[in-house]
């Protein structure tokens, strides 16, 4: 960034960087005024003003932006109008050219930006985006360190945890099953809250992963009650079949317990 001529204290100097920013970004086409004031840029306009490097800062506003939704290219747009508004002594009226920024900026940002986003790409696919339950590749995951620690104990998985998988009657495409499958997903989620892993293994077919606890009967026995009621109350899922509770044993090693997934 360009030096900052230091004319009055420090808070008066970030704020006037702050506004002349967001004028020079909003002019570059920024698509959301509601939305530009993050916390990030506080913290930007602190570092440039007080002439330290800003590249932390900036790693946070890329992840900040990417957060917010917006894209890099917008990302990189705003960066831009920061650097023609830093040490000009305009109202903001600035052309941001992007090609303009120094690389080492432009890339801070941009690699905060696609940490943000790979994270929530990460978070994405761990979770079905229609029930909220964990993907069948998670329990694998989950699966692969439960095996880890019953070996560690001197023990078994299946003495250490039990396997619930809870099956729809009805399946295939369609708005009855799909429905079914998302109040039977609420209604897991419900119940085992303690750290138990949910996850749906096919269209019609949930999962349940839980210590083998005194009460993990009753809370089987409490699940299927509500699910019935839930889905008796609705006349258009009264044709789902009924819903089926069975636990599978979990075998001797990872591998074969992933195969067991398979056919379920």
């Amino acid at each position: 960034m360009r030096d900052w001529p230091l004319r009055c204290d420090a808070r008066t100097l970030q704020r006037s960087l702050r506004s002349r920013w967001r004028t020079a970004s909003l002019a570059a086409g920024w698509p959301f005024p509601g939305d530009w004031e993050v916390a990030a840029v506080d913290g930007v306009c602190a570092a440039v003003v007080a002439g330290e490097d800003p590249s932390e800062a900036l790693a946070e506003l890329g992840a900040s932006r990417a957060e917010s939704g917006v894209g890099l290219a917008g990302t990189l747009h705003d960066l831009a109008a920061l650097h023609a508004v830093s040490g000009a002594a305009s109202d903001g009226l600035v052309s941001a050219d992007p090609d303009a920024v120094p690389a080492p900026l432009i890339r801070t940002t941009a690699l905060g930006w696609a940490d943000a986003v790979s994270g929530m790409v990460v978070r994405r696919e761990v979770e079905d985006p229609l029930t909220g339950l964990n993907t069948v590749d998670y329990l694998r995951t989950r699966l692969h360190e439960v095996y880890r620690q019953a070996r560690a104990r001197g023990s078994t998985a299946d003495e250490d945890y039990a396997l619930i998988t809870v099956v729809l009657g009805a399946s295939g495409p369609g708005y009855p099953p799909m429905v079914a499958m998302v109040l039977i997903a609420d209604v897991l989620r419900t119940v085992f809250d303690a750290g138990e892993t949910t996850a749906l293994l096919r269209a019609a077919t949930a999962a349940v992963l839980a210590p083998r606890t005194p009460d993990l009967r009753r809370r089987c026995l409490q699940a299927r009650r509500m699910i019935e009621h839930r889905l008796a109350g609705d006349p258009a899922l009264r044709d789902c079949g009924q819903v089926r509770f069975q636990r599978e044993r979990l075998p001797a090693d990872h591998e074969q317990v992933c195969e067991l997934l398979a056919t379920l």
